[in-house]
């Protein structure tokens, strides 16, 4: 059968179906409340932790990394890659959710992008991209000079799967991400990102060759019926690929809580990615 990049509504849904299809503020009726406690819980956390912050890797404004490092330097890092459908939030707000590593004895890492519509999202896939390099070339001297496991949700997902290829990153766990944008440039979030049908092409990670290193790929299943499908097909890809990692269903959260997965140790998310490097 022909690769299919939409679901099967998607034809006759009205454009008010479709947005609804990604509307993850509107699906979770207390995500406004969760957000405001997320923010509040990440600045309290961000100053307890103020020894390696708003460090540049560019000339853009938000072109920055937060970096917690653990005690031992040769120890793995999580780098966690935020969302907002690459038009919203900042990494300052998510660094509450990086204490399941730095608990582990890991180190945590948050790279800033510039957002659309300043950015294209080819701009912030390079981006994301020069981040990892700066670590690369520079971690060593935060402390932070073990095994990368990119992260990250939502648009953050998507970015982890574009930037697999990196050298520096060793695995990867992929939350709740879009991994086939041609949906996404029917939407309304299209006003900000304006999509061309080659960035389609080119930055949806079900279209291009899988890298073959390890990711887990994970969801809420109380998430969006969208969002659950992406996270299936792109894992159902590459295990035809042959590319190792499971697909990891977070029983019963939704599109904000599955972040709370990474808080301890033994939470789920965690687990998965201290599985990775075995």
């Amino acid at each position: 059968m022909a690769y299919q990049p939409y679901p099967s509504f998607w034809q006759g849904a009205t454009p008010a179906a479709r947005d609804l299809a990604y509307d993850n503020t509107r699906a979770v009726t207390d995500s406004a409340q969760l957000i405001a406690a997320r923010n509040e819980e990440a600045a309290t956390f961000r100053a307890a932790h103020a020894g390696h912050l708003d460090l540049a890797y560019g000339p853009g404004q938000r072109q920055q990394w937060d970096l917690f490092p653990g005690a031992n330097p040769n120890a793995p890092c999580l780098v966690f890659i935020h969302g907002g459908y690459w038009q919203r939030n900042r990494r300052e707000d998510f660094c509450a959710f990086m204490a399941g590593a730095l608990a582990m004895g890991w180190s945590a890492a948050l790279p800033g992008y510039t957002l659309a519509p300043t950015a294209t999202l080819t701009d912030i896939v390079d981006e994301i991209s020069a981040s990892l390099d700066w670590l690369a070339a520079n971690g060593s001297a935060h402390g932070i000079a073990g095994p990368v496991v990119l992260s990250g949700w939502s648009a953050g997902g998507h970015l982890t799967g574009m930037a697999m290829k990196h050298p520096r990153v060793a695995a990867g766990l992929a939350i709740s991400g879009v991994y086939e944008l041609a949906p996404i440039r029917d939407t309304s979030l299209n006003d900000a990102v304006q999509l061309s049908l080659a960035e389609v092409a080119a930055l949806s990670p079900l279209r291009l060759p899988m890298v073959d290193k390890p990711v887990a790929v994970a969801f809420g299943t109380g998430e969006l019926p969208e969002l659950r499908r992406q996270s299936r097909e792109w894992h159902t890809a590459r295990s035809e690929a042959h590319c190792p990692g499971p697909l990891v269903p977070v029983k019963g959260v939704d599109h904000f809580r599955i972040l709370e997965a990474l808080k301890t140790p033994d939470a789920v998310l965690m687990r998965a990615a201290a599985d990775l490097l075995k």
